[in-house]
């Protein structure tokens, strides 16, 4: 007979072979479906943790939150573009650059227009307008894409810096129209709308920018000039205070004091 001790080590035994055996089983249960449920869900969990470190300025969470995403797979559009903006926030356009190409190759369940519209902003913010052009014009026509009035924003403001000015005006116009809350849109079509002449619609626009935005320097020197034109004097004074106050060492400030010296 077995004495106490080899016998508990058999029991010991019996129990851990039971485990692995169990182990063994539920593995073999996990079908191939399961495994890719399971990656795609860990997939979409990296990705949401890193855009969520990004908006907390976490570089460093994001980083390792895009990394693992691109373990699970290498071809992830999103977890590219989350590389592209970490590159992009620190200072290191070369490698953003190409993480933003490698997104718009990488497979996606979700639209394009997210990772045009963030290359496009980089492009434009380096001065390279006639490449972000397309970008954003691609962006601008993704009727699912919930920042389409924004990219026929930057739409128009490459087409101005390419000197296509009709192009710009139409983009202005469409932004405007699918959101009438999209100030910028309004401040860039008062402008063109000034230099035009048309002094009405100047005033039209710039008063539905300031009806959804504060006032910059640019809109408060334009509302000078707009409401000067008008001979509305108590307008024009309250811009100019506006404009001192707010903003006294402005470009604008300086060349309104230029301009009241003539």
């Amino acid at each position: 007979m077995l004495n106490t001790t080899a016998a508990i080590s058999l029991k010991r035994m019996a129990i851990l072979l039971l485990a692995i055996s169990l182990c063994a089983c539920v593995t073999s249960f996990e079908t191939p479906q399961q495994k890719k449920i399971d990656t795609q869900q860990a997939l979409e969990a990296n990705i949401k943790l890193g855009m969520t470190y990004l908006q907390q300025n976490n570089r460093e969470g994001a980083l390792r939150s895009f990394s693992k995403a691109l373990e699970l797979n290498k071809k992830s559009a999103e977890a590219h573009q989350g590389m592209a903006l970490i590159h992009q926030m620190n200072g290191e356009f070369t490698q953003a650059e190409a993480s933003y190409k490698k997104a718009l190759k990488g497979q996606s369940d979700f639209s394009r227009a997210g990772v045009e519209f963030s290359y496009g902003r980089m492009l434009y913010e380096q001065g390279r307008f006639k490449e972000a052009n397309p970008l954003f014009e691609d962006a601008s026509t993704d009727m699912s894409y919930p920042r389409r009035p924004e990219a026929l924003l930057y739409v128009g403001r490459t087409a101005l810096m390419l000197e296509n000015v009709e192009r710009a005006k139409g983009a202005f116009q469409h932004s405007l129209n699918l959101d009438p809350r999209q100030a910028q849109s309004a401040l860039e079509l008062a402008d063109m709308a000034f230099a035009d002449r048309d002094y009405s619609a100047a005033k039209n626009y710039l008063d539905q920018f300031s009806k959804n935005s504060r006032h910059s320097p640019r809109s408060l020197w334009l509302g000078i000039r707009i409401e000067r034109v008008f001979g509305n004097k108590d307008k024009e004074s309250s811009y100019v205070l506006a404009l001192k106050n707010l903003y006294p060492y402005s470009k604008e400030y300086l060349e309104y004091k230029r301009f009241s010296e003539l």
